[in-house]
């Protein structure tokens, strides 16, 4: 058993703006009935975060199939904060990374062979994650083009991403494509989405 959530992850916006987009993003996900103003921490587990706000009256808007009419999602947590995100249980590390200059695709993680980070591969991104998060600058080299590419950038597995700005969606049925597209809009970035479990 466990909780379920979805992961919304704005990957281009400043640690410095993130605050004042959430803020705004709420604001928005309020008008549009998907959430209110009322928080709770009832079966919210993000990891920086206890709390999140309760679902609205058209919280079915965003989801992909809202025929079920017993489903109660659980709150929507926001995250502000540079930070990298995980999706699995005891997941830490990113199975891969794809370099957005020369699509080279570097394996971190070797499944199903190996089940733990190659640890001078994954070093120089764990390096460049850890400064990224305390100066917001951080890069890691691409091992191929020898391009110093911002951690921001890269593009990583679908159960790993970088940024300053998450919403948890705890409980909820799986999300639409469209509103995942439209909430992309809202933010004016662009966003990594992953499921996950605690």
């Amino acid at each position: 058993m466990g909780d379920f959530y979805e992961r919304i992850v704005d990957v281009e916006v400043t640690g410095e703006e993130a605050g004042a987009l959430a803020e705004r993003m709420v604001a928005w996900m309020v008008t549009e009935g998907l959430i209110t103003r009322e928080v709770s921490s009832d079966g919210v587990y993000s990891l920086t975060v206890d709390e999140g706000y309760v679902p609205g009256p058209n919280w079915a808007r965003a989801v992909a199939d809202p025929s079920d009419p017993t489903w109660l999602p659980g709150p929507v947590a926001v995250i502000v904060g540079r930070d990298y995100h995980v999706g699995g249980q005891g997941a830490d590390d990113a199975e891969y990374a794809v370099c957005p200059r020369c699509e080279t695709k570097t394996v971190i993680i070797n499944y199903p062979e190996e089940f733990e980070a190659d640890e001078e591969v994954w070093k120089p991104f764990k390096d460049g994650i850890a400064a990224w998060k305390e100066t917001g600058q951080g890069r890691a080299p691409c091992s191929t083009c020898g391009a110093a590419v911002s951690v921001t950038e890269w593009r990583w597995e679908s159960g790993f991403a970088v940024g300053a700005l998450a919403f948890d969606f705890w409980g909820w049925p799986p999300l639409s494509v469209s509103f995942c597209t439209e909430f992309s809009h809202q933010l004016g970035h662009r966003t990594v989405e992953h499921m996950g479990k605690f």
